[in-house]
């Protein structure tokens, strides 16, 4: 793909698209799969990049991995795992996050793993001591090399009882990927329960485990000796469902998402119809679209599930420039979210960060010197300009400012878009975008 993409923007985006399998899910699937005897198949998988690094993960390790793009279908076999070496851990991950996930499996089949120093989006703290400290909760050793980190057990991993300080969705996974083999019961409290951890949870059961979610965000895991493959349908990507939906709002467009799921979406989709923005939900998809009148303003803080994510946070944010009157967003789960913004404000949006907590309630970042709150003032005439894309939200945040702005775009580094997107430009042409 090439990295620069040029965009005719002032047009409205209209027409249909499809979703398909959730990217904070399906990686973890693949994932998952590693701890059974059999083959796993798993169905509605996009092709994004993210899959692309997990399936040579795999390989890595020894396991089969068959990937129909057309179909979305994937069959992993992993009954021939084995250690790989970290130099080609390394050089196939790139900046990607996922071998912290591998631990717990290859734990359990190989005794050991090994992880490379990770990257991954620049928009706040996601610390791998974190991940190393639940590993050692269950008896795992912890070395570190030149290059990465060693990690190996002497005997069978036991059960334990973890507190999470805030409800990480990255631990808990990791939770549940350790714990599911484990010898007696694991209790995680303070766990995330985002729909895609609960579609987690719903593979490891397929597979043998037995897992128990309690109202009080306690998941409690009694290990198993053995698991199986498994047959799923992924749940479809919400955060791309709100992306195209947040473009179709900035455009003035009008979008059918074949595959969008109103359960998962259910927080968005009341903020989207406060800010003004109508919607239709049928048993295909969610037809979202500007109905012609003025934007309202609103006050936004995102939060862990059932909250408002923080990833449908970036894209709201350009409609919000186009909203009649003063916005204000405040972001509690990553701490330097913002950093985005810089790029809207250059193309004419006016939006102001503040360190202080500007929501309802104080939160984790309020005294430690981070720009988390903005307000948002509008509605601004957007213009073209030169965008170089940060991350993965902001990038396509970006984009939408481009597809909203009057001129001409040029977006560099448009291939971060593909590690959570799915055919992101084949679709922009089916809505009628006038790209280069």
């Amino acid at each position: 793909m090439a990295s620069v993409l040029k965009v005719c923007g002032g047009r409205p985006l209209h027409g249909t698209i499809t979703v398909r399998g959730a990217k904070n899910f399906v990686p973890k699937a693949m994932v998952a799969a590693l701890l059974g005897d059999g083959e796993s198949e798993l169905h509605n998988v996009p092709l994004i990049s993210d899959v692309d690094i997990v399936s040579g993960l795999v390989g890595l390790h020894g396991a089969r991995v068959d990937f129909d793009q057309e179909s979305g279908v994937l069959h992993l076999d992993p009954q021939d795992l084995h250690t790989a070496h970290i130099v080609d851990i390394d050089a196939h991950a790139g900046s990607s996050r996922i071998p912290i996930l591998f631990c717990g499996p290859l734990l359990h089949r190989l005794k050991e793993a090994f992880i490379p120093d990770l990257g991954g989006c620049n928009i706040g703290g996601r610390p791998i001591d974190f991940h190393l400290d639940i590993l050692r909760t269950f008896g795992a050793k912890i070395e570190k090399k030149p290059g990465g980190i060693r990690i190996h057990r002497d005997g069978p991993l036991t059960g334990a009882v973890i507190d999470l300080p805030y409800p990480s969705v990255g631990a808990t996974e990791q939770t549940l990927l350790t714990s599911v083999k484990a010898q007696g019961i694991t209790v995680l409290r303070g766990a995330a329960i985002e729909p895609e951890i609960m579609d987690l949870i719903h593979v490891l059961q397929k597979m043998g485990a037995i897992i128990s979610v309690d109202t009080d965000r306690t998941i409690r895991i009694e290990g198993v000796d053995k698991m199986s493959g498994f047959v799923h349908h992924a749940l479809p990507d919400r955060i791309e469902a709100a992306s195209w939906a947040s473009a179709a709002l900035a455009t003035g467009g009008d979008i059918f998402i074949k595959g969008a799921h109103q359960p998962d979406m259910t927080t968005y989709l009341n903020v989207f119809r406060k800010v003004g923005g109508a919607f239709d939900v049928t048993n295909q998809g969610i037809r979202f679209y500007h109905p012609g009148h003025a934007l309202q303003p609103i006050v936004l803080e995102t939060n862990v599930h059932p909250g408002f994510m923080t990833d449908w946070q970036q894209p709201l944010v350009v409609a919000l420039t186009q909203a009649d009157g003063i916005s204000i967003v405040h972001e509690t789960v990553y701490e330097n979210r913002f950093g985005f913004t810089k790029a809207l404000r250059d193309m004419g949006a006016h939006i102001q960060v503040y360190r202080e907590c500007l929501g309802g309630l104080d939160c984790r970042f309020g005294r430690r010197n981070f720009h988390h709150s903005a307000v948002v003032s509008g509605p601004t005439p957007l213009h073209g300009a030169e965008v170089i894309i940060p991350d993965l939200r902001g990038g396509f945040s970006h984009l939408i400012a481009a597809l909203a702005a009057e001129g001409e775009s040029t977006v560099h580094g448009i291939n971060m878009i593909s590690r959570g997107y799915e055919h992101f430009l084949s679709k922009l042409r089916a809505l009628h975008a006038h790209i280069e």
